[in-house]
């Protein structure tokens, strides 16, 4: 049996944003806490969405105590913040983070027996659905506002915390490129980096099946047309990348990802690095890592970035093809092609044994170990 779970209500295109005075009103909802990181209340991005609550007449305050990473921290303060708001419903408005701090609020305001958040790893055997979330979302490329995944950061650890809950996902996903056409070129590479990971990982993950395959060749498709497009600030880039990464959400929330995921988070909790940008890194090489196990999906793979002449290919070309492919496609945006600014040899260890413990790492197409992955960061200096 396969189960697909998707929001109750999407809005996709310029202008959505008007949609989120609607939904509340409609569903009755009083208050919102907004959640929302420095950076985009800052530029007035936030603004955005908030002047459409003020011209609706609906009363809201402001969370702004998010990191790039989220922490138990943020998430706690978040709780705090929501309980004495006497907020209803939240808004997520932002990238993976605020709207990854949003679910894991969300999620303990109505199951206050994971207050400490760390219960919340893994799939977490929570009664109640979240709290109700609105997900605007001002990046493409996590398709948080779509998924039932939300990643916190526990700093004491330096390690991350991969957390599946069907509870968890947004009611309501608006996704407005105008939202996203501040973005910067080196944010919206690294983002776009991502969403291409995700429909790659999600298209050959061993829950891999005919729905979500569907949804993660179309993404590649519309990732590969769109994504140098969106770094030049294009409309059409930008309209594309919206969309690509939302319906690269659709798939992989309900199958899983592979070992890109599971060696990319460590990366960010111990060193910080952008998620999208250690996604982008890793790809190429987990990639001819995992070919063997692969079938003829790399072949579907290279045709749907645009390679041609894939159906007279033998099976050593197109893999080879789909590999180069990505590898253009990240050097192309301006993404680097290995670790070796980031990653220090020492650690590499923690990072290993960090990564097979990752909740991404069982749904990698090869079975692997704690030493395979140990030698893929090595050669990914």
């Amino acid at each position: 049996m396969n189960r697909f779970i998707l929001n109750e209500t999407s809005y996709h295109g310029k202008g959505a944003v008007a949609a989120v005075a609607d939904e509340a009103k409609n569903r009755g909802f009083k208050k919102a806490l907004v959640c929302s990181d420095p950076d985009l209340i800052k530029f007035g991005v936030t603004k955005k969405v908030t002047d459409v609550l003020d011209g609706a007449g609906l009363a809201y305050e402001i969370f702004s105590d998010i990191k790039p990473n989220p922490t138990i921290q943020n998430v706690q303060s978040g709780v705090e913040a929501f309980k004495k708001s006497g907020a209803d419903y939240l808004i997520a408005i932002g990238g993976g983070s605020s709207m990854d701090t949003a679910k894991a609020v969300g999620i303990i305001i109505n199951n206050p027996e994971f207050a400490d958040v760390r219960s919340l790893e893994g799939v977490a055997p929570t009664k109640k659905p979240s709290v109700p979330i609105i997900a605007v979302p001002t990046t493409a490329g996590t398709a948080a506002e779509v998924t039932i995944n939300y990643v916190i950061t526990d700093t004491e650890k330096d390690r991350k915390m991969v957390c599946v809950d069907p509870h968890d996902i947004p009611v309501v996903a608006v996704v407005d490129p105008d939202m996203m056409s501040t973005m910067p070129k080196s944010l919206t590479a690294a983002t776009g980096m991502d969403a291409l990971t995700h429909a790659i990982e999600g298209y050959i993950t061993k829950g891999a099946w005919t729905l979500s395959d569907m949804f993660h060749l179309k993404a590649i498709e519309i990732i590969s047309e769109s994504l140098r497009g969106a770094v030049e600030n294009t409309p059409e880039g930008r309209e594309g990348m919206a969309l690509g990464q939302y319906v690269a959400g659709m798939g992989f929330s309900n199958v899983g990802l592979g070992i890109v995921h599971s060696m990319a988070h460590p990366l960010g909790a111990l060193y910080d690095t952008p998620h999208g940008i250690a996604n982008a890194i890793i790809l190429p090489t987990v990639m001819e890592y995992n070919a063997p196990t692969t079938g003829e999906k790399y072949r579907d793979i290279a045709k749907a970035m645009g390679v041609k002449g894939t159906e007279n290919m033998s099976q050593e070309e197109y893999r080879k093809a789909a590999v180069d492919a990505v590898k253009q496609l990240s050097k192309d945006v301006g993404i680097p092609n290995n670790l070796k600014d980031i990653v220090k040899p020492e650690d590499i260890p923690f990072l290993a044994q960090s990564a097979y413990d990752d909740a991404c790492r069982p749904g990698n197409p090869r079975d692997t170990s704690v030493e395979e992955i140990t030698e893929l960061y090595k050669k990914l200096l």
